[in-house]
Formats: structure tokens, sequence, C-alpha cells
């Protein structure tokens, strides 16, 4: 089936006031991002839907299969086109529904005449549609309220459209227009998936990531390096901060006593993303904590965390159930990575009786004995940066 253009429904967006055109702007520039490697697309947003057009079928179709991944998109449908000629709209019609899954199936045409000079009356041109599919689809079953497919014509003065898919999209807000935060991203299942859960509302994210070698590898940072190339499949550029971590996980390891040496570790972390939220220009840091999954999880254990930091601290996933948040991770395709045997700082490091009702005055009275200021600042300033997605290489660079 060719398709002429891709009709995009807002959902949330629609119900925004004086700001619509801005959340529909960062939509529509998220769409251009991700489809920059199409050239032949071209976007027309207006104030209650959107269509994306393309010359090349090929094109359409990419576009089909990775706009479920755009948040801010309640639904779309592929559209097609042609002339007011009723044969020719039959034809259409049966093409369309060659495209679907049509067996035992419930059915309705709707029919939407903005040309109100064409030969055919709404009623007319519904039943001589849906006569024609049902001649040639005798399985299919009419039904009136909410169909298993909607074929939906609407004549316009220049052509007729027909669609009949409703495709889901991620929903949610457009990446960007709920600022910036700094995701806390270690490697394992949980913190991907608070990071696409804040995305989802419209949060752009950096990432920030531990790294302690020779105690942690390189295969365990290129783990890291996969995940947030995956969060940034959903529209956005992802920076991800790798922090050299190895001196002050040792100078903790030597001075902080062994059950509260998690929490300390945990607390440094936070001031160190703290200053780099700050150099980027965040508003927030976001993390993978689930009330009570770890010992540093419980709700004393956060407290302490907090403590270091008056920077509002997302925990999308604090209520939440491992097994959903596994599911989410498999949804979005982040799972198979994060299961991946490279063990991050956080675990190699884990004592083996941890407190899970730390004291603040006591973590904070063991902390007074080493400054660890000093080591903060030498780490923000050494940290490496890399950008997700990867540019591609010019393979004819080194010929120039």
């Amino acid at each position: 089936m060719k398709w002429e253009k891709i009709l995009v429904r807002y959902g949330e967006l629609s119900t925004k006031g004086k700001n619509r055109k801005q959340f529909i702007n960062h939509l529509r520039n998220n769409i251009k991002f991700s489809f920059v490697d199409l050239p032949n697309i071209k976007v027309h947003a207006e104030r209650d839907r959107m269509f994306l057009t393309s010359s090349d079928d090929e094109e359409i179709q990419e576009l089909i299969k990775r706009l479920p991944k755009i948040f801010g998109i309640q639904s779309f449908s592929p559209v097609a086109s042609c002339t007011q000629d009723i044969e020719d709209i039959q034809k259409t019609a049966l093409e369309i529904m060659e495209s679907l899954d049509t067996e035992d199936k419930t059915f309705r045409v709707t029919v939407k005449r903005t040309d109100k000079r064409f030969s055919m009356d709404t009623y007319e041109l519904q039943t001589t549609v849906a006569s024609n599919v049902l001649r040639n689809y005798p399985s299919l079953k009419v039904q009136m309220k909410k169909p298993e497919i909607d074929l939906r014509i609407e004549v316009l003065t220049d052509a007729v459209y027909m669609m009949a898919q409703v495709i889901p999209g991620a929903g949610g807000m457009p990446l960007g227009s709920n600022g910036r935060s700094l995701l806390m991203l270690s490697g394992g299942i949980d913190s991907p998936v608070a990071g696409y859960m804040l995305m989802k509302r419209g949060v752009r994210l950096d990432a920030i990531h531990f790294h302690s070698p020779p105690f942690t590898s390189e295969r365990s940072k290129e783990k890291v390096m996969d995940l947030a190339n995956q969060l940034s499949h959903f529209g956005a550029t992802v920076r991800l901060h790798v922090i050299p971590f190895t001196e002050i996980q040792q100078s903790i390891q030597a001075q902080i006593p062994d059950n509260v040496s998690m929490t300390t570790t945990r607390r440094i972390m936070m001031k160190i993303a703290d200053q780099v939220r700050l150099e980027i220009g965040a508003l927030g840091i976001v993390t993978g904590e689930s009330l009570g999954q770890v010992a540093s999880q419980t709700l004393e254990s956060l407290t302490a965390i907090n403590a270091v930091t008056s920077t509002p601290i997302f925990r999308p996933l604090i209520s939440m159930d491992k097994l959903d948040i596994i599911d989410i991770a498999r949804e979005i395709g982040t799972y198979d990575t994060s299961i991946l045997p490279y063990e991050d700082c956080c675990t190699i490091f884990t004592p083996s009786c941890p407190k899970t009702k730390p004291k603040l005055e006591k973590v904070e009275f063991y902390e007074s004995f080493k400054d660890f200021d000093e080591l903060i600042k030498e780490a923000v300033e050494n940290r490496e940066v890399i950008s997700f997605p990867k540019k591609k290489e010019n393979v004819f660079e080194e010929l120039l």
C-alpha cells in the first residue's frame, strides 16, 4: 500500500491553552531531529494535528516504524489519497483493506465531507463504499460503535484522503518542553527506566556515570554507553558524563566504617552530580531508586543521601515493583543490555552488612575526618563527556 502522508494526533498537547504552540514546536523539532536521516520528510503542524509527508515510500514506511518512540504523540495514521471519482475512491478503499487483517473483524465507514459540492451526500458515500468493501470481505461485521476497523474518508476540494489504522504513539510530552535534568545512570535495570519515564514527561536528559578502573572494566563503561545511546533513540541527544571515581572510592574504604560506606558513597555521588548539574544548567537530578529495594534505598538511607543537596531529586520508580520495572525495561529495549554481567562501582564495593537505617549525624561525623572536597572537584574537572547518538564518521575524510 502506498501511503500519501502520516496524520499525527497530539493527545495531551491538545489540553494546553495559550502555551499549546510552544509544545507543538517542541514536537515538530523533535520529529525533525529523529528523522534527520530522511531528507524528503516535510512536517506541517496545525492546531490539533500534524502531517508528515514524503515523496519516498520507503521513508513513509520508516516513519511508521519509528514514530511510536516519539514522545508527545498520542496516535498516528497512515493516509492514502485519490481523486473524487467514485471508482477511484472504492479502489483505494479496497487497497487499504487489503493491507489490514480483516478476518472476523468489526467494521464501519466514517465520512467527513469538507467539499459540500461533492456529487454524493455523506450517507450515500458511506453506504456505497461500505457495501463494496463488504462484498469483497464477507467476514467483516458492521458495527457502528467502536469497531475494530474504522475506514475514515475525508472529501476535500482537491482530493479524497482515507485511513483505517490508528497506531498508538508514546504519549507524554515532547522532549525539551519541561527543561533538563541529570540522570544517574548506573548500568543496571532501574536507572534507564527512570530516565525513560522522565523523558516521557518532556524532560531532556544528560546522564552521569561513575567509573572506577581497574575495579570496573571498560566493558562496564561500554555497557552504560550503550544504554545512553538507547535512550537517545527517543528523540534527543543524550550527553554522558563519565566520572573517574577510583580515588574517591578508595578513600571511602580507608576512612568510613564498612557498614555506612555505601551511604557515604551515594552522598558523594550526589554531590558530584549536583556540581555537574549546575555546570550544564539542569534543574534536577534523576535516580532509579525504588523504596526498600536495597539497603541504600530505605527511607532513612534516602534521607541521609538527600541531605547533601537542595536540588530536586526525581525518583519516578520510588513506589514501583521490580517486576513492573523489568517489564518497562523490556518494552523500551534496555533490559538485555542492563543484565550484561559487567559490574559497576557500587556493586563491587558493596559491604557485607550495610546499615539499612543510617543515622545522618553519625555519617557526617565519620566523613568529617576526611576532606573529600578536593577529590570531588578533580573528579568533576576530569570527567569524560560523550554525546549520543554518535555522528556517523566520514569514510572519505582520510582521503581529503
